[in-house]
Formats: structure tokens, sequence, C-alpha cells
């Protein structure tokens, strides 16, 4: 066998070479195909998560809107009843500071923007138990509101009664007066045998009866005074003096005054006699009229009144002294 550094002119066999160029591809088409599957399938499940989520919003917010609305229901009643019954509401203090503890719970809950599911549950409860209260109050007010109107209609038929008894006392006060009056007049005094003595008075004691003015000291007035029905007990008589000049005769000092007649008005008297009276008898009375002044000659009237009525009347003449006066 003979050895050549020469290259032989026959060429020698090789194995032939793989081809991947295809196979990457295929790797990296089929990946691209599951990255792109996967993300349209990431992008559906995200979608669905969001759907899932604004679903669950939509509830709690719907759950949150509605225990809201059921809590603005129970206040739009509560402010109705209280509103419309603001004299009742100081009677009902025990139920209110009731309410007034539930709605600030309620409010408490409320105010959170997330709600718990037992948040929700105690604010749905209280709701409920608020309403109960203002049920409680509803009836509380139906209540007194019943028993006002019947205050209200009892005080009206007093009122009415009141005002027929005050009528009816008025009637029976005026009935009273002018019966009191009736009998008022007719217990007035009747004066009879009238008497007017001019008297003079002497050192020895035993007066005088004289018509001479200038000795005339006093003027003695008697009359008898009855009537059958006149109560027993004292009474006032008026006597008016008039003297010749035509004036009444009046000295305060002496107790004259003035009183009211039945018929001339105020009129002055000179003297005021009381009289104890005693029923179903005749009194004599008796007084005598010395002024502080001289008597003058001519005519004194006198004028005797008792209830405001002139119950009796006499004239004496005192006249001038002459020679042997």
């Amino acid at each position: 066998m003979s050895t050549t550094n020469y290259p032989s002119a026959t060429p020698q066999s090789q194995p032939p070479r793989k081809d991947f160029k295809n196979l990457v591809i295929g790797i990296l088409a089929a990946g691209f195909l599951g990255t792109w599957g996967y993300l349209l399938w990431n992008n559906n499940k995200q979608e669905q998560v969001q759907q899932t989520q604004q679903t669950q919003i939509a509830k709690v917010t719907d759950e949150k809107g509605q225990l809201q609305k059921n809590f603005d229901d129970a206040l739009v009643r509560l402010d109705s009843l209280t509103g419309t019954n603001n004299k009742l509401t100081s009677q009902l203090t025990e139920g209110q500071t009731q309410i007034g503890k539930l709605k600030a719970n309620i409010r408490g809950i409320l105010k959170k923007e997330k709600l718990t599911e037992a948040e929700k549950k105690k604010a749905d409860d209280m709701i409920k138990q608020l309403n109960d209260q203002i049920s409680g109050l509803e009836q509380q007010v139906a209540t007194l509101t019943s028993e006002n109107q019947q205050l209200t209609t009892d005080k009206t038929q007093l009122s009415a009664e009141k005002d027929k008894l005050t009528t009816d006392l008025q009637t029976t006060t005026t009935n009273n007066q002018q019966l009191q009056q009736k009998v008022e007049i007719a217990s007035t005094l009747n004066a009879s045998n009238i008497a007017i003595t001019p008297m003079h008075d002497r050192k020895n004691g035993q007066d005088k009866v004289t018509t001479n003015a200038k000795k005339v000291d006093k003027l003695v007035i008697s009359f008898d005074v009855s009537n059958r029905i006149a109560q027993t007990g004292q009474t006032d008589i008026y006597v008016c003096i008039t003297g010749p000049d035509s004036k009444p005769i009046s000295v305060p000092a002496l107790g004259s005054g003035s009183f009211t007649t039945r018929e001339d008005g105020d009129k002055v008297f000179t003297a005021k006699v009381p009289v104890d009276i005693e029923a179903g008898k005749t009194k004599a009375v008796q007084f005598a009229w010395k002024q502080n002044s001289p008597f003058q000659k001519g005519d004194y009237k006198i004028e005797i009144y008792h209830n405001g009525f002139k119950i009796g009347e006499g004239t004496k003449e005192l006249k001038k002294g002459g020679l042997f006066g």
C-alpha cells in the first residue's frame, strides 16, 4: 500500500447537515400562538373579574343606598310625627331619647364608604328598631291626640256650662238685688204723729214752750215710726230742717252732712238720728235740735227721711216777740 502526500483526485463522502431553521420557526410560532392565546384568555379573565367587581360594587352601593333610603324614610315619618305634634313631644321624652340614640348609631354606620356584612345587618336591624320606635310613638301620639280632643270637647262643654252658670248667676244676682231693693223699699219706716216744739231753757231746769223766736233755744222734734216687715236692729233717720230763709240748716260741727235720696239726688241733712227698731212694733223718736246761732222768726220746715225716701214732714212758725212775749 502506497502513501503519498498529494491529494487524491477522488472526493471523499461526508454526512449530510441537519436543517433546524424550520424547527425554530415552528417552535417560535407555537410559542407566539400560545402567548397570544394566554393574553387573550387573561384579558377575558380580567374583564370577567372587573365585571364581577363592578357587579359587587353596584350591589354594595345598592344595598347601602337602600339602607340610606330606609333610614331617610324613617326620618321623614319621625319629622312628620313630631312636626305636627310639637305640644305632645314633651310627653314623649323617653321615646325620643331612645330614637335619638338609634339615629346617631345609624348615621355613624352609613357615613362609612364601605360596609361589612355585619355592619349592613346591624344598620338594617337598627333601622327596623327605629321604625318600631316610631310606630310606638305614633300610637302614643294618636292616644294623646284623642285624649286632647276629648279634653277640648270637655273644655268646650265646661265653658258653655260656665257661661250658663255665669248668666244664671248674673240673673240671680240681678233678681236678688231687685228683690233686696223691693224688701228695702217695703221695709222703709212710716212716720206719724210728727210734732215740732220750740223750747226755752230755764235756769231752774224746767223748759218752757215758746214761739218767740228770740227766746227759743231748741226745737224738740218727735214722731213715731213703724213698719210690719222691718227687721229688728238699728237704722238711721235723717232730719232736714229748712230755715225761714229757705236755706237748709247745716252745722257740720254738730253732725250735719249730706245723703242720697231716691228721687232728689244728694240732699243736706241737719241731723242723723240712729233709731233702734223692734220688728212689728211702733217706736217713738224724739231729739232736740239746739244750734249754735239764734233762731230767726218765720217758718221752720222739718223733713224726715229713711232709706232715701221722705216719710214725713211738718212746719213750725216762730214769731217775733211782743211786749209780753
